[in-house]
């Protein structure tokens, strides 16, 4: 039996729970060490697990593109932070079961590329990484990351033991996470070196192998300062230094660290007796090389070197190894596998390797020992042991909790939240946690949203509402800029304005909530302030024509409606923008594509609560319609499968006639749903709305795709939205006023009640997921209207809405 038959045979392979695998890395043809690993793991995978499914996701480097095989089914440029998120919506989008990163921190971009983070934020499959650097002493950046890293994977996969000594120790990684799994190699059969050497032209030489791409720190040098000894001893002594120079070494320096290294072996005499192979050399020319050589050395100067693919290829083969005792040559090397001298220590170098070409039988044990050490490492034993590792129940669990306990509604909620999150010149931006974040400072969005807040919810202490109210309503005044004639919106904590003019959709919102203020504040003298600053500002911001500043405007207009009963401007103002808001839903409108745009963005539902609030006021049987057709639509969008409510992420954001992504979901799209649903209500008087409005809030409550709560009833806190991953734990004032104003705003929908109602004007026909053939007449304007105490228009006469079957 030859000394390769003696390691048992691979069983077949089995069962795995893991069906398809993202693999991360990069890839051939890329020329790195890390390439041909990603490579060489795609193809254990394929030939060891053939039912598997493995699409690999390949790294560029820079601006540089590869003719990379069928095999790869995208790739990632390193430097662009929206090509790592568009990867993340394509990977999420194929469902698989487990991502598989290769990490090496100079192949992603950012600081010590942490590009890579958002990706991993935007997956809800597990997540396992093969390590290849580990640091034991990071840099804050390189910390980070790392940290991140470890949190968000399941498995860690480190090629030593110090390795998992260091996560463990170091980063605190949890031990069941990590294992090692020694690199894996090549299989070749054991066999003598002298028919290599003939075909590669190295017959009659003692052959010293190093490979890998050149570059400062492989410790060359020490070698090459060793060989007068070993040539004096042996003088047909050929050492082949294979592989180019590493393509970062050659962009910063070009090839001066070749040529400084053969200018020492010419003064040390030993030029004849080094051979350079200048290239880029294929993995089975490599194992050519490493089949011709008598010994394999590595002179590597970083002790801290968890990870060498060339060394662990060098043992695959059988080959005697001389090495420094960086990390992973003292763990592979153990036990009487190879010969271990000192950093630097030529003298070492050439003691060691006259010493086993001297001895040939002690040459050849060596390498019989070191051949079977290697059968335990050939690529489908790696595959295997990887692969069993992800198969540990809590890989293969899925991230999406299976629901939430069902939580009442909260009656009320305390303005703890709110007072930590404003001082005495307004709402601050942003938060830390709980933490206000005053390097961010306040605008004029989130005061606006305090301010409707203020003006609407009666329920707080009747002081803490005017002190708070005076505050919010002084920042929308003082945010009114007279020479621009428009809102600012940003200012810094020094109360110092970060601009002239504020975005189109702030300006407008603010607008908004000046018609609040105007008919619904318990304060006379804040009503009177609010209308006379409405007037003032109503006509420059209504000149605006984005999509969701008209939205808001035709908010503020209906509201104001209420009080100004058939005011000329309000009605131009909402009848211009309905009709718009309409031609822009059929130049967009598709069979499965019932929008105003060809993309979905953010507060979605504030566009057909628009239409609805409009038609209530103009009597506008077509706008009501389409209203209604449009929040159908994405409302179906907005609902999983499972029945809860899930908000549009931001990562649908601009993509055309699209399905909405999942991630990342903000507490303001609940609110919008919520106040459209109520418009809808008060159109239809349909209970449905109810339950649509309900599932919206409960999002809140932790009825969402991760079955976490994202706001807290007591303390009135809410988090700043879903992740793939979890909750993002910030708790920002847009966030924290969603969840109050959808809290006002649901209690009072659920008390609305039209059983008393006997009027049935104006029905109209309107069939859930169908396209509108016939608008229904408008409704009569001799029916007389109820007055009501509380916000938004009057209701409307009963709209009878057929349930679609």
């Amino acid at each position: 039996m030859s000394l390769s038959d003696k390691f048992v045979a691979l069983s077949d392979a089995a069962p795995t729970a893991v069906k398809r695998i993202a693999l991360l890395g990069n890839f051939l043809p890329r020329r790195c060490g890390i390439a041909t690993f990603t490579t060489d793991i795609y193809r254990a995978l394929e030939s060891r697990f053939p039912d598997m499914a493995v699409d690999v996701w390949a790294m560029n480097d820079g601006t540089n593109r590869y003719d990379y095989p069928d095999a790869v089914v995208g790739s990632i440029d390193a430097d662009d932070p929206e090509s790592y998120r568009a990867a993340a919506r394509e990977i999420e989008a194929s469902a698989p079961d487990l991502l598989w990163i290769q990490h090496e921190f100079g192949i992603f971009g950012g600081s010590a590329g942490d590009y890579l983070l958002p990706l991993l934020e935007r997956m809800t499959c597990p997540v396992a990484a093969t390590l290849h650097t580990i640091l034991s002493e990071p840099d804050v950046d390189q910390r980070r990351v790392m940290d991140a890293l470890i949190e968000r994977c399941q498995s860690l996969i480190v090629m030593a033991e110090e390795g998992r000594r260091i996560l463990i120790d170091t980063y605190g990684a949890d031990p069941e996470t990590v294992s090692v799994i020694p690199h894996g190699i090549p299989d070749r059969p054991f066999g003598p070196t002298e028919p290599m050497k003939e075909r590669l032209g190295l017959t009659g030489y003692e052959v010293i192998l190093t490979f890998g791409l050149l570059s400062k720190g492989k410790g060359i040098e020490t070698m090459i300062e060793a060989m007068p000894a070993i040539v004096t001893r042996f003088p047909k002594t050929l050492y082949v230094v294979l592989g180019a120079t590493h393509p970062h070494t050659v962009a910063h320096e070009g090839e001066s660290y070749r040529d400084q290294l053969k200018a020492q072996a010419d003064a040390l005499g030993v030029g004849e007796n080094i051979r350079w192979v200048d290239s880029f050399v294929e993995t089975s020319e490599v194992l050519d090389y490493l089949e011709a050589a008598d010994i394999y050395a590595t002179p590597y100067l970083n002790p801290a070197q968890i990870t060498s693919g060339t060394l662990a290829y060098a043992v695959g083969l059988g080959k005697p190894v001389v090495s420094t005792p960086y990390v992973h040559a003292r763990e592979l090397l153990a036990n009487d596998h190879g010969r271990i001298v000192g950093f630097g220590d030529s003298a070492g170098f050439a003691d060691a390797i006259i010493g086993l070409l001297s001895d040939r039988d002690a040459l050849e044990s060596l390498r019989e020992r070191t051949y079977l050490l290697g059968r335990t490492m050939i690529w489908p034993r790696f595959a295997e042991a990887a692969l069993a590792e992800f198969n540990k129940a809590p890989v293969v669990q899925a991230l999406r909790p299976q629901g939430a306990k069902s939580r009442p509604i909260p009656a009320r909620l305390p303005m703890t939240a709110i007072e930590r999150l404003s001082d005495s010149t307004g709402m601050l931006q942003h938060s830390v946690f709980s933490i206000p974040d005053r390097a961010h400072g306040y605008c004029v969005d989130d005061n606006a949203r305090a301010l409707i807040l203020m003006c609407r919810n009666k329920g707080f202490p009747s002081a803490d509402r005017a002190k708070w109210t005076q505050i919010y309503a002084a920042f929308v005044q003082h945010a009114w800029n007279p020479d621009t004639q428009a809102f600012r919106n940003f200012m810094g904590f020094n109360r110092t304005w970060l601009e002239d003019t504020g975005s189109c959709d702030s300006r407008a919102r603010t607008v908004w909530s000046l018609a609040i203020a105007a008919t619904e504040a318990s304060d006379p003298a804040i009503r009177q302030w609010a209308r006379t600053l409405f007037d003032t500002t109503l006509a420059a911001t209504a000149e605006q024509t984005s999509l969701r500043t008209r939205a808001f405007m035709m908010l503020a207009a209906s509201a104001m409606l209420t009080i100004r009963s058939g005011d000329q401007k309000l009605t131009r103002l909402l009848t211009e923008f309905g009709d718009d808001l309409i031609s822009q839903l059929e130049g967009s409108r598709r069979e499965d594509w019932c929008w105003f745009e060809t993309v979905l963005a953010y507060d979605n539902a504030r566009l057909p609560e628009a239409l609805l609030r409009a038609g209530l006021a103009l009597d506008r049987n077509d706008f009501v319609v389409r209203g209604l057709e449009t929040l159908t639509w994405i409302s179906d969008r907005q609902s999983a499968t499972e029945g809860h409510f899930r908000a549009v992420g931001s990562d649908s954001f601009g993509r055309p006639f699209a399905p909405p992504l999942r991630y990342d979901q903000q507490p303001l799209e609940a609110w919008a749903m919520v106040d459209a649903c109520e418009a809808a209500f008060a159109a239809t008087h349909d209970d449905h709305w109810k339950t649509i409005a309900t599932k919206a809030y409960r999002w809140f409550l932790g009825e969402n795709d991760l079955g976490l709560a994202i706001a807290d009833a007591v303390t009135g806190e809410c988090c700043d939205g879903l992740m793939p991953t979890g909750i993002n734990r910030n708790q920002g004032a847009e966030s924290v006023l969603s969840f109050h104003i959808a809290t006002y705003a649901i209690n009072q929908l659920l008390a609305e009640s039209f059983e008393s109602e006997t009027r049935t004007l104006g029905e109209f026909s309107f069939m859930r997921h169908q396209t509108l053939d016939v608008i229904a007449p408008p409704i009569s304007a001799q029916t007389p209207r109820r007055p009501i105490a509380r916000r938004g228009p009057p209701i409307p006469p009963r709209l009878e809405q057929p349930r679609a079957v």
